[in-house]
């Protein structure tokens, strides 16, 4: 299966294909949208602050090629920052700023004392892609999206994990769209079980 890690000036590109390739794709890093949209798998990774990733992949173009690649069940994996651009909107240092909007919901900080949250944690509950309950996933994140029940009012499958008292999402599936919170790629054995179920998903 071709895969696609959408350049669009943000995320672990190399990491990421990297952990594609062991998980059994065909992976190039690329801003082609011509290539991402034809792609049999289209990855959309993401580090930093929500508006300037949104930046990067307005200048790019890219917004439309996702929300395609979506409508017509193609599916999409949405990682970090990545998937947060996935929702209607990212509020972050008092900017507003509108994503996607593939996704129900906003992207806002979490309400704890210790920021960022950064290490393994327990995701809750399986998402119907290769982890199972409880297993343990890397994150790096101070801003998260919450509404748990906007996801499954719209049919999504939900994980959520933990930070201090704050519940939030940490993966979700709705459709073509998969998107995690936690990096797969750093995520030893259960992320590299997500990217083989995802890849081994595609072209079915």
């Amino acid at each position: 299966m071709r895969v696609v890690v959408l350049d669009y000036g943000s995320g672990n590109l190399r990491s990421a294909q990297r952990a594609l390739e062991r998980a059994g794709a065909d992976t190039v890093v690329t801003a082609n949208l011509d290539a991402a949209a034809q792609a049999d798998g289209l990855v959309v990774p993401g580090v930093g602050a929500y508006a300037a990733c949104m930046a990067g992949l307005t200048e790019l173009g890219g917004g439309p090629v996702i929300a395609n690649r979506v409508a017509e069940a193609r599916p999409v994996l949405g990682i970090c920052v990545g998937m947060q651009i996935m929702f209607e909107r990212g509020d972050e240092h008092g900017v507003r700023t509108d994503g996607l909007g593939l996704l129900p919901g906003a992207v806002t900080q979490l309400p704890t004392r210790r920021l960022p949250h950064m290490g393994w944690n327990t995701v809750t509950a399986p998402v119907g892609a290769g982890i199972g309950e409880g297993e343990r996933c890397y994150f790096v994140h101070s801003y998260a999206a919450s509404d748990v029940a906007a996801l499954t009012a719209a049919g999504a499958q939900v994980a959520t994990a933990r930070h201090e008292d704050a519940v939030f999402v940490a993966a979700a599936r709705l459709g073509a769209l998969t998107v995690t919170q936690f990096h797969p790629e750093k995520s030893a054995d259960a992320g590299a079980a997500l990217l083989r179920a995802w890849v081994g998903g595609l072209g079915r």
